[in-house]
């Protein structure tokens, strides 16, 4: 009889050694430069995170930057904020381009810079100086005077929320040329010069009007501009009529306080809101969004509502993919898990854990594959039973509850592979930072990792099968080496699902998601 463990041995040393050590002191596999970026890119906020600080992952993204040529930068800016919904990453690429290569910045710049938002965090970046330059420089300048002429008084009107750097700061840098008096009247208005207030744009004269106590209309602003006012409740039920989708999803239980779902019809006008297709699309929300919405929901909010939220996220994950056979998806449930998706951030950290994201993407692809079987892991496997029939929030609660500990991202392979289970596709959705299953603890080169090792296990009983890491946190390092039947991808928006739904069916080229981001036309 042949010898088993000489074979798994020799198996072994087939495989791709390790060549990093992650953050937490495991042997890792590196990431390509262009791979990390496009990692950092997809899920960097420039905040703290559990295992790096903002200032590492600035440096690092920057420190990527000079070796990678700018077309690649250019692309993996567009991909990360018109498919991975960023809003930080795709500005300081930009800033970096306008350093590197001005007329790609020129190129990309109406397609990443797409709102207010955007160009005060474009303008922010530019004028710290972490780019190597202080000063925005005459293209950039033209590029913003571009910004503002593409928009009427309206648009940059109700986009002028923010400050550091506010619109006055920006005009103020840029001295745009108004074309006609109510541009130049608004300009003024934002710098608090001396204007002839019957110039200003018809907006801007009702909104000024409002806040000196005409009531008689509401003005159609961003709530935001609003929410310092005394209103009354009719004034609140005029806002909950007109507000955007996002503004909706984020105050359901402000409406509640001022008494807005006690008006005839607002319950349904606002449930009718929340499911609509388009709205959602054009909102770009992430799903994981709409489960906190769920969860934070009070009692008060009535039922339609709540249960709108539902079909809301339904169909924002209908890129989840159907797969032919076998689905196993591992999220990772450690402690680690339990930081904030987009980190820390004083006064603005974000409630929602990685753990409640992997919950959501689990449940998901669940919900689409209702025989896949989740298997969730710590130090190891944690039991769980999860009903493909409840709802994708049901089951996201109920993986995002279960307890924690450290991580060992070969557990649930080990699980199959002892079951000698058979599979087509396997989806770990973690933050990749194994450290109990390695040998050589802050080492590496000595072997393959035990995730490799348990993968190539699993791949001698099902020869087609592929496996998808999905993390969810800016590192630069994986537990299993990029190949033909292994993607790593990063991201948490619902393009994550389109891109599995491309590999799972063998249609993506060799470079996997890297290939994606290279199909980017600038």
């Amino acid at each position: 009889m042949a010898n088993k463990n000489l074979f798994q041995t020799i198996a072994g040393k087939l495989l791709p050694k390790t060549d990093a050590v992650n953050e937490a002191r495991g042997q890792a596999y590196a990431f390509t430069p262009k791979h990390q970026l496009a990692q950092y890119a997809a899920t960097g906020c420039l905040n703290t995170t559990f295992y790096a600080d903002a200032d590492e992952q600035l440096a690092k993204v920057i420190e990527l930057c000079q070796t990678i040529e700018p077309e690649f930068i250019a692309k993996t800016a567009i991909y990360a904020r018109q498919r991975g919904f960023m809003k930080d990453m795709p500005a300081l690429l930009c800033a970096i381009l306008a350093v590197r290569d001005v007329k790609l910045l020129e190129a990309i710049f109406p397609r990443v810079i797409d709102n207010g938002k955007m160009l005060r965090n474009f303008v922010q970046i530019l004028r710290s100086g972490v780019v190597g330059r202080k000063s925005l420089g005459s293209a950039p300048k033209r590029l913003i005077r571009e910004w503002f002429d593409a928009r009427d008084d309206e648009a940059i009107f109700k986009a002028s929320i923010g400050a550091a750097p506010s619109f006055a700061d920006i005009v103020k840098m840029i001295h745009p040329k108004p074309t006609n008096k109510s541009r130049e009247a608004l300009f003024g208005y934002f710098i608090g010069r001396d204007i002839n207030a019957d110039e200003l744009p018809a907006l801007v004269k009702q909104y000024e009007n409002f806040k000196q106590g005409d009531r008689l209309e509401m003005p159609n602003v961003p709530f935001q501009m609003l929410t310092s006012l005394d209103l009354s409740k009719a004034e609140w039920t005029q806002i909950a009529r007109t507000a955007p989708w996002q503004m909706t999803r984020m105050n359901l239980n402000t409406f509640v306080r001022h008494d807005v779902f006690g008006q005839p019809g607002l319950p349904e006008l606002i449930a009718n809101r929340l499911r609509d297709e388009q709205a959602i699309k054009k909102a770009r929300v992430f799903p994981y969004q709409l489960m906190t919405a769920y969860t934070n929901a009070s009692n008060d909010v009535p039922m339609i509502v709540r249960e709108a939220l539902q079909d809301a996220m339904e169909i924002a994950i209908s890129n989840v993919p159907t797969i032919d056979g076998k689905v196993y998806v591992f999220p990772d449930v450690s402690g680690s898990m339990q930081s904030s998706v987009t980190g820390y951030r004083k006064g603005a950290t974000s409630k929602v854990r990685c753990i409640d994201v992997a919950a959501l993407v689990a449940a998901a692809i669940l919900r689409k594959n209702p025989n896949a079987e989740v298997i969730p892991f710590s130090d190891d496997v944690v039991p769980c039973r999860l009903n493909p029939r409840d709802s994708v929030m049901t089951n996201a609660q109920k993986l995002a509850n279960l307890p924690s500990g450290g991580t060992n991202c070969s557990a649930p392979l080990a699980e199959l592979n002892k079951r000698k289970a058979n599979g087509d596709l396997i989806v770990y959705v973690s933050d990749n930072e194994s450290w109990i299953d390695t040998d050589y603890y802050g080492r590496f080169g000595g072997s393959a990792t035990k995730t490799m090792l348990e993968w190539a296990k699993f791949k001698s009983r099902n020869t087609n099968a592929r496996l998808v890491c999905i993390d969810i946190q800016p590192n630069a390092t994986s537990q299993a080496k990029e190949r033909v039947d292994v993607m790593n991808i990063g991201g948490f928006s619902d393009q994550v699902f389109e891109v599995i739904a491309e590999f799972a069916a063998g249609r993506l080229n060799a470079e996997h998601w890297i290939g994606v981001i290279e199909n980017v036309t600038v």
